[in-house]
């Protein structure tokens, strides 16, 4: 059990391939990953909703959320963000 004010990451896991779990994950292309880390990738889009799982690869990540409406909104919110001086 996390302790109040203690930062928890989320798992590494983002391939589930239910169809729940599919529809709650999002796609993050074009990342710049020799700058941005993990902890940045769920520190943007986190505001969006409960993040479960977070995967950061060669130029992209993978972000799996709780629920297909937290992908969604994060998408619209983020999609042509520029950030460490790429556009996602």
């Amino acid at each position: 059990q996390p302790r109040p004010g203690a930062a928890t990451m989320a798992s590494n896991v983002t391939n589930k391939t239910d169809p729940r779990s599919m529809n709650s994950r999002v796609f993050i292309g074009n990342l710049n990953t020799l700058v941005v880390k993990k902890s940045d990738v769920e520190a943007i889009f986190s505001k969006y909703g409960k993040i479960v799982g977070c995967s950061v690869h060669k130029g992209f990540a993978f972000v799996q959320y709780v629920n297909e409406r937290n992908a969604r909104a994060a998408v619209a919110g983020e999609d042509g963000r520029m950030i460490a001086g790429q556009v996602l």
